[in-house]
């Protein structure tokens, strides 16, 4: 196993390479809504279809992109990653058609799709049982540090200078991690690292239960935040609390409480999300630290469902986010166990599918609940939800086995 120090500073820079990529992307959420018509679109609609593209054509990349890193280095993939990253975030500056916006988010979804896996693979290659949470929580606390640029900045600099220069500024950011990327993320193993279990099929890793449970914690996990809580946040602030929120005297916006809220959360991320993995390690271990974020998150989707006063039910969605943060790394965590144990890069592959899926489906699921019922049935379903794998990581715990029958070595999960 290579030296923390040095795994630390890889895992560092390959989270910072994606943050840079990411910035694009994360601008469009902001500033694609309100500059839609500099852009080429003609309506709320097609926005609402290409900030929705890049995630729908991952799921069937993710097999893709996984067998083709079966047959190329991680530096390679992360250097096609780069370049179509650039290219796609000078490309918004020029499209000026639907069609064309398409193909750019279709692009993004390939680029992303091998930023996130060559992060997995990266963590594989350089972890341990003892050390696999913090550079999972480093991992993604770093490259959401993209997203809180790309929100933050792009909707100033694209009301200042306008959306076309906003974009040429940041596709000429994200170029530089081309050269970033050549230099100082390390060639790496083609296919499974020497350290790795024997690859296996996806037929072989379905007839294992634990490992579907696994699969299952990281979709609904995505589903919840990703999906449902990110694509509602502003919604249920307005129907909680207005359209304009009275706070310390200061009237605020519900989409933009929406974002500060959720710029919180990518602010804090790269100390809390590495702190909450450092936990699973070492202090309590992946399945305590599970159970009490998955109870936590229970009191919290439910408390804020509520009518409470306007400080405290803000308060209850910091919580919320907080709790986020937390499931997320523990799940990436527990992910890449299992993957230690069975499958290796096919495993990380398939999980990295499943998030996706459920990334896709909350908003999905979100709205047909608020049509059936409204937006508080939508959290209700989720405390149900969180309940029902509260009960299973508590009573029985996924016990992931090797391919020769052993359990998992990673006592933490016991």
């Amino acid at each position: 196993m290579e030296d923390k120090n040095q795994a630390s500073r890889q895992v560092a820079m390959i989270s910072l390479i994606t943050a840079a990529c990411l910035i694009g992307d994360s601008m469009l959420y902001i500033v694609l809504p309100v500059h839609f018509a500099a852009a080429g679109l003609d309506s709320l609609w097609e926005v609402g279809i290409i900030l929705s593209a890049n995630r729908l054509v991952r799921l069937p990349l993710n097999p893709a992109v996984g067998w083709l890193y079966q047959r190329i280095s991680d530096r390679t993939g992360i250097f096609i990653a780069t370049v179509l990253a650039t290219v796609t975030t000078l490309g918004y500056a020029v499209a000026d058609s639907f069609a064309i916006w398409l193909v750019l988010r279709c692009l993004w979804g390939a680029s992303w799709t091998l930023l996130r896996l060559g992060g997995f693979y990266c963590i594989l290659n350089v972890s341990s049982e003892s050390n696999r949470g913090y550079f999972m929580g480093l991992y993604n606390g770093l490259y959401r540090i993209g997203s809180l640029v790309g929100m933050l900045m792009g909707g100033i600099l694209a009301d200042l200078l306008g959306f076309s220069l906003t974009a040429c500024i940041f596709g000429a950011c994200t170029g530089l991690t081309i050269v970033l990327g050549l230099i100082f993320v390390p060639r790496g193993a083609v296919g499974a690292p020497p350290a790795a279990p024997r690859e296996e099929t996806l037929f072989g890793l379905w007839k294992d239960g634990a490992v579907l449970w696994v699969m299952a914690t990281g979709l609904v996990v995505a589903l919840i935040y990703q999906g449902l809580y990110a694509a509602t946040l502003s919604q249920l602030i307005r129907i909680h609390l207005g359209g304009n929120v009275m706070l310390f005297g200061v009237a605020i916006g519900a989409a933009t409480l929406g974002g500060v809220l959720q710029a919180a959360r990518w602010g804090w991320e790269p100390w809390l999300a590495p702190w909450f993995g450092a936990l699973s390690d070492r202090r309590f271990g992946r399945r305590a630290v599970m159970v009490a974020s998955l109870m936590a998150g229970v009191a919290a989707f439910g408390l804020v469902c509520l009518s409470l006063p306007v400080p405290l039910w803000i308060a209850v969605l910091l919580v919320i986010q907080l709790v986020g943060t937390s499931l997320t790394t523990v799940s990436d965590a527990v992910a890449s166990d299992a993957a230690s144990a069975r499958g290796g890069r096919t495993f990380m592959m398939w999980y990295s599918f499943a998030v996706d899926l459920g990334a896709a489906l909350g908003p999905i699921i979100a709205y047909l609940l608020n049509d059936l019922w409204n937006m508080d049935a939508a959290y209700i379903w989720t405390v149900g939800i969180l309940l029902v794998f509260t009960a299973k990581w508590y009573w029985s715990a996924p016990v992931v086995t090797s391919a020769s029958g052993q359990n998992c070595s990673s006592s933490d999960l016991h």
